[in-house]
């Protein structure tokens, strides 16, 4: 498609990681800005505009995506959601970009994908954490070769449960199979630690997973491990537990390698630990007041055509299929 002079954003949805995340990002950077926002509830969507000092507002996708003055559509929903309105953007011409995960399965993702295909018109995942310094960081050192040959990874999180999860009421949507896809924590918190992984170690052609409720506290599973390979043959191990007891909090990735081994965290941003023959040093590195800044910089270049990006619909839609992998016995029964 043609580059745009200036990407006017159109948001559909404006929950709490638009508030601070992503949102006021978009306005900071140059040939950016926020032209409307939309919410199904009224006052929630001209409170955020009247807040963001954003020119207008909607209830329904419909209209913000047929708002002349909106040119890119940034998608910030529960997944449930997140193939019908990517669809809807692209085909009226608009550039995407679309919160993790890209979709709520791996058949939505590809839907996706076939339309951007089909239109020409780019589709974009927030999978920010490519673009921090921390996760840069990491990406220099498995890259420089002092891990020697990499042999295998280990992933681990586990988190005890939030005082809304035992609530029947006001139950997060992260928790409502119908809202979030189906896979509880996991499908929103393991994007982020799969995209990463692949980003660093190459493609997941292989995946399997065990899944269990042993919580209790709510319909979907809480427990998961899970076997993967890499397109270089390279294995690793995950394991997931979001009822877990506070003295069994977790959030490391493990690289293990012939010369060495490096280990950081994904949410915790923990110092980066690197054990090689030259000894043990520690990296620690700030984040920017928005974290998505860095990621929506490079999409919006993109769009103007003065950078490239590649965190696409594709590259989104493998990390559908791994989770969809893990979580096969779960989708077919």
């Amino acid at each position: 498609m043609q580059a745009l002079e200036t990407v006017k954003w159109g948001f559909v949805g404006c929950g709490s990681v638009t508030e601070v995340k992503s949102g006021p990002a978009f306005s900071h950077i140059e040939g950016s800005e926020v032209v409307a926002v939309m919410s199904r509830t009224a006052e929630k969507a001209q409170s955020y505009a009247e807040r963001h000092g954003i020119a207008r507002f909607y209830t329904d996708a419909i209209s913000l995506v047929s708002d002349p003055e909106v040119n890119a559509v940034y998608i910030a929903t529960p997944p449930s959601s997140h193939a019908t309105f990517a669809a809807m953007a692209m085909k009226a011409g608009k550039p995407v970009y679309v919160e993790k995960p890209l979709a709520a399965t791996y058949a939505e993702a590809l839907r996706i994908c076939r339309t951007a295909e089909r239109t020409g018109v780019p589709c974009f995942a927030a999978f920010y954490r490519r673009e921090l310094p921390y996760f840069l960081k990491v990406k220099e050192i498995v890259s420089s070769g002092q891990l020697g040959k990499l042999l295998t990874c280990h992933l681990r999180l586990a988190a005890p449960p939030r005082e809304l999860d035992q609530s029947t009421a006001n139950r997060p949507w992260r928790l409502q199979p119908d809202i979030a896809g189906g896979g509880g924590y996991f499908y929103d918190l393991a994007p982020h630690q799969l995209d990463l992984l692949q980003w660093l170690l190459g493609n997941i052609i292989e995946a399997d997973g065990y899944i269990a409720n042993r919580g209790g506290l709510y319909p979907v599973e809480d427990c998961l491990s899970a076997c993967y390979q890499f397109d270089s043959g390279l294995i690793g191990s995950a394991t997931w537990c979001f009822v877990a007891h506070e003295s069994a909090r977790t959030d490391r990735i493990q690289i293990i390698g012939s010369q060495g081994s490096v280990s950081f965290s994904v949410y915790d941003y923990k110092p980066i630990s690197l054990y090689t023959s030259a000894g043990h040093q520690q990296f620690s590195l700030g984040n920017p007041a928005h974290v998505q800044e860095p990621l929506i910089r490079r999409v919006v270049g993109h769009l103007r055509g003065t950078d490239t990006c590649s965190t696409n619909a594709l590259a989104a839609a493998s990390v559908n299929w791994v989770m969809d992998k893990i979580l096969g016995k779960f989708r077919l029964g």
